[in-house]
C-alpha cells in the first residue's frame, strides 16, 4: 500500500526559533551542504511519520524518497516548504501542533549543532570537553531550568512489547505524576510513550499545567522510532553517546521497563558509571521494574548482570515486579535523596556536574563489523570497563536491526561477530535468543526476525 502524500504545503514556526543567518539557511539547503541537508530532511521526515508501525529507517526513508523540505529565510525568521509529505501529519491541510513544534526543534537543534561543531568553543578531545558540548546542547534548547527541585524521572524500555506491558508503563507514569514527577523518555512508541501517557492524566487530576515530557533522541534512532505526540520538548543529540549523557546528566532518577537489546545498551551504559569509583557516594535511584508477566524477562536480565559484571552490580537498582505505587514511592525518596546531596555539595538541581563519566563511554562507537568483532568482552577487564564494551555490543546490535546505515552494512557483509569468553558469551546468548523468542528486537512484521549478529566463544 503506497502512503498518503500532501504535494505541497509550507509550514511557519509555532513559539520560537531563533532567526538563521543566511549562512545557516544556505547549510540547510541541498545547494549548501548535502549532510546537513539530508540530516534534517531524515530528523523531519521521522517527525511526519509519528505513530507508524514500522521501526525499520531504510525502509521508511525508501518508502518516502520523493520527500523534499526546503528552508526559506524570512524577515521573520523562516518557513519550511515540504513536498510529499505524509499526510497523516496533516489535519484539513493544517500541520497537527505537536508535529509543527517538534518539527522546529529538529532544526533548532541540527543548526546549533552544526554551527557549533569545529568552533573553538567546543573541545571534544577531553571527557570534560564533552561534558560541556552536551550541557551547551540541552540549554540551547531550553531543556535545563534552574531553580527546579529534583523531579525529572528518565522511563527506558522498549518500543516492541506487548499490551499488558505497555498498560503497566502507563500505571507507574500514572503514579509518577499523581507525586508530580515529570517524565523523560527515549521520545518513541511503547515503553517511551506509556508513561507519559499515564502522567499527562495525573497531572491534570492534580491541576499541574506545566508537566513536562522530555524525548531525547538522536538521528539514527530518530527514524526507527518517531517521537511520539505527548512528547512536548524534544531534543536531538547528535549521537547515540551524547543521547545517553544527556540522560543521566538531566534525569534524578531511572525506571528501567522491559525492552530489547537498546534498553540493555542503556541498562548497561548506567551500571558501568554507577559502578565507577568516581561515583561510589552518588545517590541515584535506579528500579528494574514490570507486569508480573513480565516476571521472566526482568529476572533473567537481573542475572544477566549478575552473571557479567557481577553481584556488586546487582546491588545499583531495585527489582520490583508489578507494583506501580511502590515504584512510585520509592523513587520519590530516591529523588529525596538526590534533592539533599546537591543542597549539600552545590550541585546543580538541572545538571548532574558531579556525576563522573569516563572518556571510554563518551567516545562514539561506530559499529562496523571490525570494531564489533574487536571488542574486548574478559573478565580481566574492571567491571565498569566491560559494561562499555557490552554496552558497544548491544548498540551495534541496535544498529543493525533499525538503522539506516547499520541494516545496509548487515545486507552488504553479512551478521556481525560478537566474540569473547565464555562465561560471557554463554549469558550473553541467552539474553538474546529470549529478545528474539519474546520478540523484543522489531516490531512484529510478519516475516520473522533474522539475526544481524552471531555470537562467538
Amino acid at each position: 500500500m503506497r502512503p498518503r502524500l500532501l504535494e505541497h504545503v509550507s509550514v511557519n514556526p509555532r513559539g520560537s526559533l531563533e532567526t538563521l543567518s543566511q549562512l545557516e539557511v544556505q547549510q540547510l539547503s541541498e545547494a549548501g551542504s548535502g549532510s546537513t541537508y539530508k540530516l534534517f530532511r531524515q530528523c523531519a521526515l521521522a517527525i511526519l511519520n509519528t505513530g507508524a508501525r514500522i521501526d525499520n529507517a531504510k525502509t521508511i526513508l525508501e518508502a518516502y524518497e520523493s520527500f523534499e523540505v526546503h528552508i526559506r529565510q524570512q524577515d521573520r525568521g523562516v518557513r519550511l516548504e515540504l513536498f510529499n509529505a505524509p499526510a497523516d501529519a496533516f489535519v484539513d491541510g493544517e500541520m497537527i501542533a505537536s508535529t509543527r513544534e517538534m518539527l522546529f526543534s529538529a532544526l533548532r537543534d541540527i543548526v546549533y549543532t552544526e554551527s557549533e561543531f569545529g568552533s573553538p568553543r567546543v573541545d571534544l578531545s577531553t571527557s570534560a570537553g564533552i561534558t560541556d558540548y552536551v550541557f551547551h546542547l540541552l540549554r540551547n534548547a531550553r531543556t535545563l531550568r534552574p531553580g527546579v527541585e529534583p523531579r525529572m524521572v528518565v522511563c527506558w524500555g522498549g518500543h516492541s512489547i506487548s499490551l499488558d506491558e505497555y498498560k503497566y508503563t502507563k500505571k507507574v507514569g500514572h503514579e509518577l505524576g499523581l507525586r508530580s514527577l515529570d517524565i523523560c523518555t527515549g521520545c518513541g512508541p511503547g515503553v517511551m510513550k506509556g508513561p507519559m501517557k499515564g502522567a499527562t492524566i495525573a497531572h491534570a487530576k492534580q491541576r499541574i499545567t506545566g508537566g513536562r515530557y522530555l524525548g531525547l533522541s538522536e538521528p539514527g534512532i530518530i527514524a526507527a522510532e518517531a517521537p511520539n505526540p505527548i512528547v512536548n520538548e524534544l531534543v536531538i543529540l547528535p549521537d547515540i553517546e551524547k543521547r545517553l549523557e544527556a540522560f543521566v546528566r538531566v534525569g534524578h532518577g531511572i525506571i528501567v521497563f522491559p525492552g530489547g537489546v537498546g534498553t540493555a545498551e542503556e541498562f548497561l551504559y548506567l551500571l558501568g558509571i554507577l559502578m565507577h569509583p568516581g561515583n561510589a557516594e552518588l545517590p541515584f535511584p535506579v528500579i528494574l521494574t514490570g507486569p508480573r508477566s513480565a516476571a521472566p524477562y526482568l529476572e533473567q536480565l537481573h542475572a544477566f548482570v549478575g552473571a557479567t559484571l557481577g553481584p556488586a552490580a546487582q546491588q545499583y537498582y531495585q527489582l520490583i515486579i508489578d507494583d506501580p505505587i511502590q515504584v512510585a514511592r520509592q523513587m520519590t525518596e530516591g529523588l529525596r535523596r538526590v534533592s539533599e546531596f546537591r543542597r549539600e555539595r552545590n550541585d546543580a538541581f538541572h545538571f548532574n556536574w558531579l556525576l563522573h563519566i569516563e572518556e571510554s563511554f563518551q567516545r562514539p562507537f561506530d559499529p562496523t563489523h571490525e570494531n564489533m568483532a574487536s571488542l574486548e568482552l574478559t573478565r580481566d577487564l574492571p567491571p565498569h570497563e566491560l559494561a562499555a564494551n557490552l554496552r558497544r555490543a548491544f548498540s551495534g546490535i541496535v544498529a543493525g536491526n533499525v538503522k539506516d546505515r547499520g541494516i545496509r552494512r548487515i545486507e552488504e557483509f553479512g551478521p556481525y561477530e560478537i566474540q569473547g569468553e565464555a562465561s560471557i558469551m554463554e549469558p550473553l546468548g541467552e539474553l538474546l535468543e529470549a529478545f528474539v523468542v519474546q520478540h523484543r528486537m522489531k516490531l512484529p512484521d510478519g516475516v520473522g526476525y533474522t539475526p544481524c549478529y552471531r555470537v562467538v566463544s
